[in-house]
């Protein structure tokens, strides 16, 4: 199976050696989306929901790039630095995935890349027409 590449400028560049997203057959892996505007290079630091917002509009990009969206998202995982904000990331989460909600895992863990509040990412289908 050929793997694709995937790579935006919507979204803001891989900070490691990795790719934004990796197209396999039908399906789409992106790497995990902390909230960094692309349009300016800046972490979202002033809180979670804006954070979350972010990262959410990081990981639509990515997907669009390679060819799908959101609607077609099956999993995604989300890394919390504080399972506090649980609640507040759901929110926003839920106005992004509103229609068949993916499979998804939430984790606490001790620190993200660049210090971030929040890390998410999908795998998406690509339907065929």
């Amino acid at each position: 199976m050929e793997k694709v590449v995937i790579s935006t400028k919507n979204a803001p560049a891989a900070i490691g050696p990795y790719s934004q997203a990796i197209k396999a057959g039908n399906f789409v892996f992106t790497s995990g989306q902390v909230p960094i505007n692309p349009e300016n290079g800046e972490l979202v630091t002033s809180d979670i929901k804006s954070a979350a917002k972010q990262s959410l509009e990081n990981v639509k990009a990515v997907l669009e790039a390679a060819g799908t969206g959101l609607e077609n998202v099956v999993k995604t995982t989300v890394f919390l630095k504080d399972m506090n904000d649980f609640a507040a990331v759901n929110e926003v989460y839920a106005t992004y995935f509103t229609d068949k909600m993916p499979a998804r895992s939430a984790v606490q863990v001790a620190k993200l890349p660049k210090d971030a509040m929040v890390e998410i990412e999908a795998v998406a289908v690509i339907k065929e027409n």
